[in-house]
């Protein structure tokens, strides 16, 4: 096989361990030819830099033929300085001095270089970061350093995961150099934080509703289940506590069928008044118990493009959080603006909302007053499902509040087919609900 030859599939394999790293980000796959192809291309674009010129070598076959073959090597290492230009991920090269030899654009943006390269700069001029200096200097031993973990600040935070390893020199017996490869896991980490969030707020809200059930159920083991009147008492905390137990769950796995794409919404044109009585009719004993009214002030005419059930179950949740913080005699109102857009309006006469409170208030499990809401049977998932429903629809659920003046929550949808509901039925619409937040 001539050198020639040998050389261009050296280089495709250099290529195909770049596509492989990124789209299966496999860093196994892209040290293993690509490496050496780096080295030998950046050493010979340097001698190719400095060399003197050979139009005047008298044999002319050797010069075209070395012209020819110069021209394809920098073409091929073009493409593949393209490639790696394009990489989501920095890349950084540094010779036996910790000099850059060679950059990425991802590694301007992560050491915060608007303009210009980082060529020719020493490693020490570019950052004072303790754990990417040593990473480097270790690869430079001949040690290959992975899962190195890097926290930059500037301009936000975010969190790298750094991969170096050494280059082999032409004769293999010693290192040239090392090249690092920057995995941003920004969101990754972000990611594992809610879920680790998730789990541990589940397992606190199963907690102190098990605890309670299992302690009631000891005192009447020993002997309470012989007085009537406490037994009673006992056993209705136990129903109180196991109910709020199995809502717990309902809304973990309805939240969890939302968020992963499993909820089908099927929208269709309604009337709105008529679902609100529903909605109202169902929480009507509970209102009534604390002496509050809810009133429907939306035109018996109203048409909305939404999926009935999903509506009612957002409206459900606004509702019911909106009798539970209410005063004692207080009022809900439930209205509605048509315009470009229609926007639902859940009012409560309550004592409002805090505002530093507002922005987390659609989190899973966030409460303004956690003791009260557990009092009141709250799972701290309501409003996580209304949030994603209305997303579901192509709208949005916002809060708006004022202490002592109460609390307005507004489902903000689409109208159908981009223009406001019209007397006229249109065709029903199906969309799948997309992960969230």
């Amino acid at each position: 096989m001539s050198r020639h030859l040998s050389f261009s599939l050296a280089l495709c394999a250099a290529l195909v361990g770049i596509l492989i790293l990124i789209f299966s980000f496999s860093f196994t796959a892209f040290v293993s030819a690509p490496l050496g192809f780096l080295a030998g291309y950046f050493l010979l674009k340097s001698r190719h830099a400095n060399q003197p010129s050979t139009s005047s070598l008298p044999a002319q076959n050797v010069s075209g033929s070395s012209d020819s073959r110069s021209t394809e090597i920098f073409a091929l290492g073009k493409l593949f300085e393209a490639t790696l230009d394009e990489m989501r991920e920095g890349l950084l090269v540094v010779d036996n001095d910790m000099r850059v030899v060679a950059s990425n654009p991802a590694a301007h943006r992560l050491f915060n270089l608007a303009t210009g390269r980082l060529e020719s700069q020493r490693l020490t001029e570019l950052t004072r970061n303790p754990a990417i200096y040593s990473a480097f200097h270790d690869a430079l031993k001949g040690n290959e350093r992975s899962g190195v973990e890097i926290e930059t600040h500037n301009p936000g935070r975010r969190v790298f995961d750094l991969r170096v390893v050494p280059l082999g020199s032409s004769d293999g017996s010693s290192t040239a150099g090392a090249i690092g490869v920057f995995f941003d896991i920004t969101q990754l980490e972000k990611l594992e934080r809610v879920r680790q969030e998730f789990l541990s707020n589940v397992s606190h809200e199963l907690k102190t509703p098990l605890t309670a059930i299992v302690a009631f159920v000891e005192t009447l083991e020993a002997g309470a289940l012989d007085d009537r009147e406490n037994s009673e008492r006992f056993l209705e905390i136990i129903r109180k506590n196991a109910a709020r137990m199995q809502n717990l769950i309902d809304d973990i796995l309805e939240l969890s069928a939302i968020e992963a794409g499993n909820v089908g919404v099927k929208s269709e044109e309604i009337e709105l008044s008529p679902l609100i009585n529903d909605v109202i009719m169902s929480l009507t004993a509970k209102a009534s118990s604390r002496g509050i009214t809810i009133s429907n002030e939306v035109r018996p005419d109203t048409l909305v493009f939404v999926d009935p059930r999903r509506l009612e179950q957002m409206l459900n949740n606004l509702v019911d959080n909106a009798i539970k913080f209410n005063r004692d005699g207080g009022m809900v109102t439930i209205g509605c603006e048509a315009g470009t857009r229609t926007r639902i309006l859940v009012k409560d006469t309550g004592e409002g909302i805090p505002a530093q409170h507002l922005e987390r208030l659609f989190e899973r499990f966030y409460r303004v007053d956690r003791a009260r809401s557990r009092d009141m049977g709250g799972t701290g998932l309501g409003l996580a499902i209304v949030k994603h429903l209305a997303r579901a629809h192509g709208g949005e659920v916002r809060v708006r509040s004022e202490l002592g003046q109460g609390t307005t929550f507004e489902i903000d949808l689409p109208p159908a087919n981009g223009v406001s509901a019209g007397p006229e039925p249109t065709a029903k619409r199906e969309t799948t609900l997309t992960p969230g937040y």
